[in-house]
């Protein structure tokens, strides 16, 4: 009877080079008992249920292990508390190190401890609790987790740059020898055979030795990949080459294709790497924007401390021009909060009591007293990190056929070879020339793309889909992109400029339409909401100047007060100008409204008498790209559906103006049919 527990563990590996490496990894990990494993070549990491009861993590590692590659040891930095001397650190240090594979720093002068562990062997988990049985406590430094990762894909990458360079300048002069067939010098050596032998050989032997590893542990598991191909292909003209020189045939030698394969494989490599250190910048772009530290109540007093610390329930505070450390809900104040990094809504959201907020977004007015509802991993920016992370990672289904094969390439690409040796020395009566055609099927036949291609692409593609502001669940989803009958699409930011401006100056009764601008102009003078902008962006280009104020008052998410020589003034929206007992023109701001614009009323303001001087309308351009791809998409037999957050009326107003043919109205959860479909 089985009464083991299942685990799933994810561990990180280092070393593959294509999916034919994944797919060994793979068949060795699904041997052992109990265990299901799949292996994501592009985020270089094994995902693996197991049954505690038939197998252990030592087995785990070392079929991993067997299989030529190792488990990635990862860096953590705990931020220690109660850390007062340098016993202390000595007792910490003691303590971690008896876990298996752990090594640790104690820093007493900044309470910290650097900690390197083997995923699998111990967790987070483990080390934080070790650390507290030593009577201290602890938890993780995030950000250094992520900056020692890219220090190490740095490292690496320099380090292969620096081979590659070494490898280029020893096989230049090798290819050059080449050039001279190219100008008819067949028969010529430019360069002594024994010199041409001295520059292969530290390419073939030095540069070239993760090749013949590479290749030696994937038959030692019953596999094969890339790494055969090149070092057995390699291997042959180098070794074909050597004993013409030794014994002076009279035959042309190939040192210079086994040092060029070499270069140009780790040339291949190192653009890899590029791509995929400049998709890593976009997560790394993503955690920047969550603030360091955060303003906590603490025993009636407000300190500051490290964001990450936060946790659920604990109280904060955001001034205004701040950004909010963690998810949480608003107990107290009112402002207006920009959260264009996670909707792309250019225009602000007005927050009061009960409101919900986000982490990284930015706090543009007022004081807002939260309390945290969701830290660390579960908030929502984490959760963004995490699609990224998970899409860039992901197999396609045409991936998954790509794998499928390249695990048996390998094998046919060899016996491809062998035949075409067999059979053109069978036909031409000539060995060397059988020999140079079979390692020309060797060394050009490498399954590399197959394995590279696909990933590569995903991962490159979701990063600048996110540098765009567009997110890609999973690479599933990608690949049936192709398919998509209906498309979803945000108005504001999107099919408009996100950039409100002025197109309709409205005044009422004696006053004229320059006035008015000046006035309105005046009163937002020093905000910077996107339509008070847009108002000062027109009031600058009219050339005019501002009037002081005095006694200004903000009405979060309705408008503003103030006196203008003496007498008063207040600006908003229509609602708020009607509570403020204004006789407001109904008629006219529906009409505004309907052409998809907001409406800002000022009004001024007497003893017992509060008259409206007229109405500034404000709309949000629509882009001059938008009409043209929405024809393009509905050309493509795709139906466009606006998502929108604004009124009905100005919904339908934009919707016409482009011509969609339904629209979503996010508050109401439903789809506005228009009209129907030609």
């Amino acid at each position: 009877m089985n009464n083991g527990e299942t685990k799933h563990i994810e561990l990180p590996i280092t070393g593959m080079t294509c999916a034919a490496c994944a797919n060994r990894i793979e068949r060795n990990l699904n041997k052992l008992p109990g265990v299901e494993a799949a292996v994501n070549f592009a985020n270089e990491k094994a995902h693996i249920n197991y049954d505690t009861s038939l197998v252990d993590m030592p087995k785990l590692i070392h079929a991993v292990e067997k299989s030529g590659f190792q488990i990635a040891p990862q860096w953590v930095q705990l931020q220690l508390q109660n850390v007062t001397c340098a016993a202390c650190a000595g007792h910490i240090e003691k303590a971690l190190t008896k876990l298996p594979g752990v090594t640790a720093q104690v820093n007493v002068a900044t309470e910290t401890a650097k900690v390197s562990f083997v995923p699998g062997l111990v967790s987070l988990t483990d080390l934080i609790d070790v650390v507290e049985k030593a009577g201290y406590g602890a938890n993780e430094m995030t950000e250094f987790t992520h900056s020692a990762e890219k220090a190490r894909r740095s490292a690496a990458y320099q380090a292969e740059l620096r081979l590659f360079w070494i490898s280029a300048v020893l096989t230049l002069p090798l290819v050059l020898q080449m050039g001279a067939m190219f100008v008819g010098h067949h028969d010529m050596d430019v360069l002594p055979r024994w010199l041409q032998w001295l520059l292969a050989t530290p390419v073939q032997f030095w540069i070239g030795k993760r090749f013949y590893l590479g290749a030696w542990h994937a038959l030692r598991s019953g596999g094969a990949n890339m790494d055969v191909l090149v070092a057995l292909g390699t291997s042959m003209a180098y070794f074909f080459s050597a004993v013409v020189t030794v014994f002076s045939f009279d035959q042309h030698v190939y040192f210079e294709a086994s040092a060029a394969i070499i270069t140009l494989v780790l040339l291949g490599k190192l653009m890899e790497a590029r791509a995929k250190s400049r998709t890593s910048e976009v997560i790394e772009a993503l955690i920047r924007l969550q603030p360091k530290t955060a303003r906590v109540e603490r025993n009636g007093e407000v300190v500051k401390i490290l964001a990450n610390t936060l946790q659920i329930n604990d109280i904060f505070i955001v001034r205004s021009g701040e950004s909010i450390p963690v998810d949480g809900v608003v107990i107290e104040g009112a402002s207006s909060v920009n959260e264009s990094m996670l909707t792309g809504e250019s225009l602000p959201v007005s927050k009061q009591t009960n409101d919900q907020v986000f982490a990284a977004t930015l706090n543009q007015q007022g004081l807002l007293k939260c309390r945290a509802t969701s830290v660390g991993a579960d908030t929502q920016l984490a959760a963004i990190i995490r699609l990224v992370e998970e899409a860039q990672g992901s197999k396609a289904p045409i991936q998954r056929m790509a794998d499928t094969v390249s695990g048996y390439f390998v094998p046919v690409v060899v016996g491809i070879s062998v035949l075409t040796l067999m059979i053109t020395w069978l036909l031409a009566g000539n060995f060397v020339l059988a020999l140079v055609n079979s390692i020309a099927v060797l060394v050009i036949a490498c399954p590399c793309a197959l394995g590279l291609a696909t990933p590569t692409a995903i991962m490159v593609g979701t990063g600048r889909g996110v540098q765009a502001g567009v997110l890609v669940r999973n690479a599933a989803a990608l690949e049936r992109a192709e398919k998509i009958q209906i498309i979803v699409i945000d108005k504001t930011g999107t099919l408009t400029e996100g950039k409100p401006v002025v197109t309709d100056v409205l005044p009422i009764g004696a006053i004229s339409a320059n006035d008015l601008l000046q006035i309105v102009a005046s009163l937002e003078q020093g905000s910077e909401h996107p339509l008070a902008r847009a108002i000062l962006d027109s009031a600058h280009q009219a050339q005019f100047s501002l009037l002081p104020i005095q006694d200004f008052c903000a009405v979060v998410g309705s408008g503003v007060k103030a006196r203008i020589h003496d007498l008063g003034y207040m600006l908003g929206s229509p609602k708020f100008l009607l509570q403020q007992g204004a006789a407001i023109d109904e008629g006219k701001i529906a009409t505004l409204q309907a052409e998809g614009k907001t409406v800002i009323g000022v009004a001024y303001t007497a003893e017992h008498d509060t008259r409206v001087l007229g109405y500034v309308a404000i709309a949000d351009r629509l882009r001059d790209t938008s009409i043209e791809a929405v024809k393009k998409l509905r050309s493509m037999n795709i139906d466009v559906v606006m998502l929108t957050g604004d009124n009905a009326l100005t919904a339908h107003a934009v919707a016409k103006r482009i011509g969609l043919v339904i629209f979503v109205l996010r508050c109401r959860h439903k789809i506005k049919p228009q009209k129907s479909r030609n």
